[in-house]
């Protein structure tokens, strides 16, 4: 049971937080700004979060639970039901959603290397290898990645600021990819 005063330090620095990273950048933002904007000790601050990622991984984690809920029980085509392209389609959009309204937490929790450690990453490789293998697509362990690539938090953002593309056309060109990828026909074996 967390005591009261942990709670009330913990909801100080998810919000003090959450506004550094939507003003500045979650890569510009310091963990000494954070402990400074919610009045907390460093110590305070390094007790319950070690990095910045960390924070912003906790301030992800509501808003990836329910995306993952809906993907195991929700309504099709985000929910199972649905033929794997169109529920990679539906996947596409639900993640362009989550990464409009939230990038700037992404881009703190989900960079680089750090990306492919995260639990919620893992569980989106789940999903889309288990759409390719039911696509019957050959190797879905070496395609698997770069059906998640598009949605790395880098992408998007460049994609929104330096291409200017709105997150509906975003979202109907990787539907686009999907449905050509996994519905159409298997290319035939190549000779060894």
């Amino acid at each position: 049971m967390e005591r009261a005063d942990a709670a009330r330090n913990r909801a100080r620095i998810l919000e003090a937080a959450g506004e550094l990273f939507a003003a500045k950048g979650a890569p510009n933002v310091t963990m000494e700004d954070i402990a400074r904007a919610a009045g907390v000790g460093r110590g305070t601050l390094y007790r319950r979060y070690p990095d910045r990622a960390a924070i912003a991984t906790a301030m992800l984690d509501e808003h990836e639970k329910a995306l993952q809920r809906e993907l195991i029980e929700g309504e099709a085509p985000l929910g199972p039901g649905a033929p794997p392209a169109e529920r990679l389609a539906a996947f596409y959009a639900a993640m362009v959603g989550l990464l409009e309204s939230h990038a700037h937490l992404v881009l703190g929790a989900e960079t680089g290397r750090s990306r492919f450690e995260t639990g919620a990453y893992g569980f989106w490789r789940v999903h889309v290898r288990s759409l390719l293998v039911s696509a019957g697509v050959p190797d879905p362990d070496a395609l698997v990645e770069v059906m998640l690539a598009p949605l790395a938090p880098e992408v998007y953002t460049y994609q929104r600021s330096g291409r200017e593309l709105s997150p509906e056309r975003i979202a109907a060109a990787l539907g686009e990819f999907a449905h050509r990828l996994l519905s159409a026909p298997p290319p035939p074996p190549r000779d060894a």
